[in-house]
């Protein structure tokens, strides 16, 4: 059983955070990932710029950080603790308009590419050819098709 918990910083926090937990829970059990234990923090675009320089040396917002723990609590059967993603509501709304997309997908999209990140995979830039990238699609796609969130 996988265990996530949301918080917010510096922003509300969002109303529809039971249908975001559900959407994730499904992006793990797609992705066979078993046992987790992640956190995810709701900000705005000052608060996820602050993280961005300090750990990332890019003096910017960002939509979407990944901060990989990837540890298994000793003994038989504990949990792997996968680390935690940092979402700019403010840049998730931004993409939403400029992507034309609703902001639930954003948000969909922002919760698969973190925990693509989380479980390992990487992309050196944001063409759409990255194999992440297409992994993203291809499971958001999917989802969506199930009408999950």
């Amino acid at each position: 059983m996988n265990r996530i918990l949301f918080s917010a910083e510096e922003v509300d926090p969002p109303l529809w955070l039971d249908e975001a937990e559900a959407f994730t829970h499904r992006i793990l059990d797609s992705l066979g990932l078993d046992n987790w234990e992640l956190s995810i923090l709701f900000c705005n675009n000052k608060y996820i710029k602050t993280l961005n320089a300090k750990y990332r040396n890019n003096d910017e917002p960002t939509d979407v950080l990944s901060f990989p723990l990837g540890e298994k609590i000793p003994g038989r059967g504990g949990p792997y603790l996968a680390g935690d993603l940092v979402i700019s509501l403010d840049a998730l709304e931004e993409n939403s308009r400029f992507f034309k997309v609703s902001s639930r997908e954003e948000l969909c999209r922002l919760l698969i590419h973190g925990i693509l990140h989380l479980s390992g995979e990487d992309h050196l830039t944001n063409d759409e050819g990255e194999p992440m990238l297409k992994t993203q699609e291809k499971l958001l796609a999917q989802l969506n098709k199930e009408k999950v969130f």
